[in-house]
This record gives structure tokens, sequence and C-alpha cells, in this order.
């Protein structure tokens, strides 16, 4: 499994709706500017997360995203899963060879398992928790 740009920069973009949510949309532009990232790119990967309701959106001069639903209830599974589609280690197809069946059975299905289950257990939530603990921790400190 690797991640593509799609779910690196789609992740990027979550975490930061979740951060700066003040009660108003955030326009794509906004977040972009934020994240030096691209607007056009950043559509692109919100079509998909509006269908599936993992955000929202209204149209307009006030315009923008929020998050379709809190943060606690929003796994990265969730959203990789929208951005990237299959999460597998590696696409194996049916085989005679017990060799390759023996790998898929022992090691393949169990890589994909643990993964599986730790991308949805993880929040979005406690992703944004722990941006911010490491932000509060940048600051200077100075001693007299």
């Amino acid at each position: 499994m690797k991640i593509s740009t799609k779910g690196k920069y789609g992740l990027i973009a979550m975490i930061d709706l979740a951060i700066n949510y003040k009660g108003s949309y955030i326009p794509l532009n906004v977040i972009a500017e934020r994240q030096n990232l691209s607007t056009n790119y950043l559509e692109q990967l919100f079509s998909p997360l509006k269908k599936s309701g993992l955000v929202k959106s209204v149209k307009g001069p006030q315009g923008g995203y929020i998050l379709g639903d809190d943060p606690s209830k929003i796994t990265i599974g969730a959203i990789l899963k929208v951005l990237e589609g299959n999460l597998s280690v590696i696409n194996t197809q049916p085989t005679d060879n017990l060799v390759e069946q023996c790998l898929k059975i022992h090691l393949w299905d169990k890589i994909d398992e643990k993964v599986q289950t730790f991308i949805y257990d993880q929040t979005l939530e406690e992703l944004t928790n722990e941006y911010i603990k490491m932000n509060s921790n940048s600051g200077y400190m100075f001693y007299i």
C-alpha cells in the first residue's frame, strides 16, 4: 500500500478544516494557501469527500467547506478509502500456486488487517489533537 498525494493532501486539508473551523465555512483557497497546496487539486479531492458525506459545502461569497460530522466520528480509514480506494498492501489474484496462497493467507492478509485496524481506529480528532500538542510545544522557551 502506498498513499498517493490524493490521500496525503486530503488528510492535510481535512485536518486543516478540523483545526480552523470557527462556525463558518472555509473556502478551499484559504486551506490551499495555509497548507501551500493547489486550489485546483483540492477541488478534485473534495468532490469525492463531499459525495461521501465527509465534508459539506455551500456555494457563494460566504461559501466553502466544513466537516460532515464531528471529527471524533471521522476515521482516517474512511478518508483514505474515499480518496485512495483499495488500501491493500498487495493486490493478489487467485492462484493455484501454494507458495503464493501461503503468502496471501499468512502474510499479506494479516498485514492488511493490521493496517485496516489502525487507520479505522485513528480519528480526525485524535490527529487534530496531536497537531495542537505539537504546535503548542513549538514555541521558544527563554530562561533568565
